[in-house]
C-alpha cells in the first residue's frame, strides 16, 4: 500500500481493534452511540472498564465517534 492510500488517524486502529476485541468497529460505534452526554474521556474510560479495551483502542474509537458527529 503506498503512502497516500495508507489509512491515517483513528481508523487505522480498527484492524487490530476488530482482531484483538472480536467485534466488528460498528458494533463499537453502536455501543457509543447509546451513550450520551458524555465527554471524549469518560467515554475511553468506559471502553476501558467495562470491555477491558487498552488505552489507545478506545481512544481511537472515541475520537473517531466524536469526529463524525455521533453524539
Amino acid at each position: 500500500m503506498s503512502e497516500d492510500n495508507k489509512v491515517k488517524g483513528p481508523a487505522s486502529y480498527f484492524p487490530s481493534i476488530e482482531k484483538k476485541y472480536g467485534q466488528p468497529i460498528d458494533h463499537w460505534l453502536n455501543l457509543l452511540a447509546g451513550l450520551t452526554g458524555k465527554k471524549h474521556m469518560a467515554l475511553v474510560a468506559w471502553l476501558k472498564e467495562e470491555h477491558g479495551m487498552g488505552h489507545g483502542h478506545a481512544n481511537a474509537l472515541v475520537a473517531h465517534h466524536l469526529a463524525n458527529g455521533k453524539q
